[in-house]
């Protein structure tokens, strides 16, 4: 009689999954994983993966040894879940600006945010420095989105400027990540370094010229009063998906004079004029 209860209400349980399918799960969220990186080739170098083998990942042709996997978690700082779920959806009670409280505040100008008020892609940007304030800096940052929730930023400070402040000069410590928002005639973002207790708000807005490719804006970094200039003006210039704009904009980038400046960029920022 047992037997038969057994049979008619058995206990639900979850089909364990097949070495395929785990193949191609894991494979579809590495694709998600990489659209935030330009260039696949510099990302299987930085990764310590053959390039050829990195596609067969992504593919769902093979699975990489468990070291290879713990590196891969590491980097893109996800856990084993990769295995098992979405990448997109892991996470989601932490996501805080679209959590349910602030959903329809500060959630909705990230919602908001599309390619054509900000077009992804590379930028380069140009603004006076903070710690020297004779000099200006030039920079390259990423702009990506990560399905149709958010858009992101992601770039690396200059060595030339975490040498000029005494810090670490690997790209680990470089690197600077941000969101993006909606602003009533532009955009917003906030910007930090990996486990920084400082952070940068950015504001921007698009302004006439014959590409339609530049914004103008300022940004303002949070430390004490006392502690040097806190705001100054800023200029972002689209690039555009063109590597080579940007491999030249990188190699360009640090301290820079005012003479020593792109011309355009130099008429945007007005340095001869205080900011107000």
């Amino acid at each position: 009689m047992s037997d038969i209860q057994d049979a008619k209400d058995p206990t639900p349980a979850k089909r364990p999954r097949s070495p395929a399918q785990l193949r191609n799960m894991f494979g579809t969220n590495l694709r998600h994983l990489a659209q935030a990186y330009p260039s696949i080739s510099e990302l299987s170098r930085r990764l310590g993966i053959n390039r050829t083998q990195f596609n067969r990942y992504m593919s769902g042709e093979s699975f990489p040894r468990p070291d290879i996997l713990d590196r891969i978690c590491s980097f893109f700082e996800v856990d084993a879940r990769i295995l098992l779920e979405p990448v997109e959806t892991m996470g989601r009670q932490g996501q805080v600006l679209n959590s349910p409280f602030l959903a329809d505040f500060l959630g909705y100008g990230i919602r908001q945010l599309d390619e054509t008020m900000f077009p992804s892609g590379f930028y380069r940007f140009t603004r006076r420095s903070f710690v020297n304030s004779d000099q200006f800096i030039v920079g390259l940052v990423y702009v990506f989105r990560s399905g149709t929730t958010a858009t992101f930023i992601k770039g690396y400070e200059a060595r030339v400027a975490m040498h000029y402040q005494g810090l670490p000069d690997s790209a680990r410590m470089r690197e600077f990540r941000g969101v993006l928002t909606s602003h009533e005639d532009g955009v917003a973002f906030v910007i930090s370094r990996r486990h920084a207790m400082t952070y940068s708000f950015n504001y921007l807005a698009r302004i006439g010229s014959l590409e339609n490719n530049f914004w103008v804006g300022y940004v303002a970094r949070t430390v004490r009063d006392g502690s040097g200039e806190r705001v100054t003006r800023m200029v972002y210039e689209h690039l555009g998906h063109d590597m080579g704009r940007a491999l030249r904009t990188a190699r360009s980038a640090g301290f820079s004079s005012a003479e020593d400046l792109l011309p355009y960029h130099r008429h945007l920022l007005r340095p001869d004029e205080p900011f107000r």
